[in-house]
């Protein structure tokens, strides 16, 4: 065995494969069954979804982005398209405008693959896909005819890990880094909070189908992300997002080697108003009790030391 092909969708490009995988993703959208919703509309005759979007995905913006981890923005910026719509309708969004609101443009196939080719014009170290969960068939259109024009960017999946198993097999060999946002440890917060069903059994499945396919993160010698799991968790506040169920699960069911980003940024943004316990940023005491839980389980990559040592 040779060394494995970087990035990985170029063996698939190769063998034919990635127009296939395109074909399958195109028949799961004639009665989408694409994300954990299955809302079964015809998106390939541009019947609208739950997630807001129909045949052509709505890009909200693109470009190179510094504001992510070290490992992806590197030097350059991380190559972040920002699709508009989404599959979950999280009251706290702090990018409702895209999500919810669905500010973008529709896009072909071809002017997607423009943006990924204009994407690695600009230098980006990687191409960043940020809620691509609802328009799978469309990024695998696009980049089957941007590897045919010379793309070759590494590719990051950016997730809120509501992802069904159907795509993200689709997406085996195409991704080489899986960045998941791990949100919650409870299906039924979820359900208040963001308006989707089994969200912990389906995203414990698909976090788990991600690890399998890439495994813990590896960097390469410049230290940059080069292949694997990057897994986010936004700590809420008064514990609604079952933190220490996520890190444990994290620790037990995938590795203590995963790299894991605690974050703190939650505000109250879009509709969090309208519940009171949502209604405040998180205290340096809530994000610390997780930080320390976490490296209290052994997870150590992308976990910042504990305040007090």
């Amino acid at each position: 065995m040779g060394e494995r092909s970087y990035p990985s969708y170029l063996a698939l490009y190769e063998s034919g494969e990635l127009a296939e995988r395109v074909e399958r993703a195109r028949e799961l959208s004639e009665r989408c069954v694409l994300c954990p919703r299955a809302c079964l509309v015809r998106r390939t005759r541009d019947e609208v979804g739950e997630c807001g979007v129909g045949r052509y995905a709505l890009v909200s913006s693109y470009g190179p982005h510094f504001g992510e981890e070290s490992v992806l923005r590197g030097w350059r910026g991380s190559g972040t398209v920002f699709f508009a719509g989404c599959n979950m309708r999280c009251v706290y969004c702090q990018n409702y405008e895209i999500s919810q609101l669905r500010l973008g443009r529709e896009v072909s196939p071809r002017e997607m693959a423009e943006i990924f080719l204009e994407v690695q014009r600009m230098g980006c170290h990687n191409l960043n896909l940020v809620t691509p969960s609802h328009v799978v068939w469309q990024i695998l259109e696009a980049l089957l005819l941007a590897v045919e024009r010379g793309f070759r960017l590494p590719i990051v999946y950016n997730t809120s890990s509501y992802d069904s198993l159907q795509s993200l097999k689709l997406l085996d060999g195409v991704v080489d880094i899986y960045m998941p946002d791990l949100k919650y440890s409870d299906s039924k917060v979820a359900e208040r909070y963001s308006g989707v069903r089994g969200y912990w059994e389906v995203a414990r499945k698909a976090v788990k189908e991600m690890h399998r396919q890439v495994g813990v993160l590896e960097l390469d010698e410049r230290g940059l992300a080069r292949r694997g799991l990057l897994i986010r968790h936004l700590v809420l506040p008064n514990g609604i997002a079952g933190s220490k169920e996520v890190m444990r699960f994290i620790a037990e069911e995938l590795s203590r080697d995963s790299w894991v980003n605690v974050m703190d940024q939650y505000r109250p943004e879009y509709r969090a108003w309208e519940f009171p316990e949502l209604a405040r940023p998180i205290t340096r005491r809530e994000y610390w009790e997780v930080v320390e839980y976490a490296r209290s389980l052994g997870i150590h990559r992308g976990i910042p030391f504990s305040h007090t040592s």
